[in-house]
């Protein structure tokens, strides 16, 4: 059995080789060049992604990318501290949520999915998709078709595979954030972070996220509450005007983040900031959504990446236990749609708390701090963070490999 994966971020290679471990060959087409996916800042990957990697057996090719994130320590604009809460329980052998550049990411997953055999190709847009009786067909830019017996749709938020499931899906929802990112190198400025995990402030006029790293650099981000960013403004402003409004945003905020966007390099602007809610169609024929092409959490949520892993363990493991690939599908919605909906239910929540309410930010203080104290807690999260696909049946299946989970069928 074959199939065809579109998407070469994380999803896509994550499930090819998972489904390589329940013995289904498959190929990864990404749209962009190689040099194009180097592009990006940085993400978390909570305990429960990192336990999808240890199924695929990829948790030691990502641990020596990415440094500890163990806690969140959310502060006023004033600085005060409204709350600290955990990234979650670590794994059984005491791995934390790891923080890591996203193209690091992507281009070691791709990499390693190369490694065994995978073959990936780089440069190779999809323009349609099609279905009919037991194959699915992506067609290339370049009027290529790429047959094999299923096919999955691991192009992210706007992926275009999700129409050609079903053409009335909804779009992905602007959820009212510009998204900036980038590093200040060795800083003495780190010295004033905690160690091992996010600081975060909910500004006057912006939310922002500052990280020390063990070479003491900071990783930052910054959330603009602002209408979308339009192509031709990106393309017209500079990175140093970028930095300069940024740093006059957070200019009223205590904390060192005016000197570290000042003083730091910008390696992500004006990215704007999308989930995606009830999708009700998941996948049509030999065809199947994963990842955000299904289900987008808001980056509020820092689940989006852990979420797609989770999917491509979970589709392995149905496609391994089913008795064809549509009962295979079934199977998979039925196992993932109440959780990852919820997520972005929650990560909703989230993003909207990041944008100032009308009585302003600093009197907003008062009621985040009872929030963060009774609702948004260690074990109210434990839901989340605390989930091992690697004990369900479907992710046990991709564990065992294909010697155990048995033949796949057509």
């Amino acid at each position: 059995m074959k199939a065809v994966v579109v998407g070469g971020g994380v999803a896509g290679p994550a499930t090819a080789m998972a489904l390589q471990q329940v013995g289904i060959e498959a190929v990864v087409l990404e749209a962009r060049d190689r040099a194009a996916t180097q592009a990006g800042s940085y993400l978390t990957i909570a305990p429960n992604g990192l336990d999808a990697l240890a199924a695929i057996g990829c948790l030691d090719l990502v641990r020596d990318l990415g440094f500890p994130s163990r806690r969140n320590i959310m502060l006023g604009a004033t600085g005060r501290q409204l709350g600290s809460i955990t990234l979650g329980t670590p794994l059984a052998d005491g791995t934390p949520a790891l923080t890591m550049k996203r193209p690091h990411l992507t281009g070691a997953l791709m990499g390693e999915a190369a490694r065994r055999g995978i073959e990936v190709r780089y440069a190779a847009k999809v323009t349609s998709v099609r279905t009919g009786g037991e194959r699915a067909v992506a067609v290339l830019e370049d009027g290529r078709a790429i047959e094999g017996d299923l096919l999955v749709g691991a192009s992210g938020v706007h992926s275009s595979v999700r129409s050609a499931v079903d053409p009335s899906a909804p779009a992905a929802r602007y959820v009212g954030l510009t998204n900036f990112g980038g590093i200040t190198r060795d800083t003495p400025l780190a010295q004033a972070l905690p160690t091992g995990g996010w600081q975060f402030t909910f500004g006057r006029r912006a939310f922002v996220g500052l990280h020390r790293t063990p070479a003491d650099d900071v990783v930052w981000f910054v959330n603009v509450p602002e209408p979308e960013i339009s192509r031709s403004q990106r393309s017209a402003t500079s990175p140093d005007q970028w930095r300069a409004r940024l740093a006059d945003l957070v200019a009223a905020d205590a904390g060192p983040a005016r000197a570290l966007i000042e003083s730091g390099e910008l390696e992500l602007a004006g990215d704007n900031t999308h989930d995606l809610g009830h999708v009700a169609t998941w996948h049509r024929g030999r065809v199947v959504l994963v990842g955000d092409a299904a289900h987008a959490p808001s980056p509020s949520s820092g689940q989006g990446v852990s979420l797609a892993l989770e999917d491509a363990v979970v589709l392995a493991g149905c496609l391994a236990t089913a008795r064809g690939v549509p009962a295979a599908f079934e199977s998979f919605v039925t196992a993932r749609r109440q959780r990852v909906e919820k997520v972005v239910a929650v990560g909703a929540r989230s993003s909207s708390s990041k944008l100032p309410g009308r009585i302003g930010r600093v009197p907003q203080e008062a009621v985040m701090r009872v929030v963060f104290r009774l609702l948004v807690t260690d074990r109210a999260q434990d839901w989340v963070t605390g989930y091992r696909v690697s004990q369900t049946p479907e992710g046990r299946a991709v564990s065992a490999g294909a010697r155990e989970a048995g033949p796949v069928r057509a």
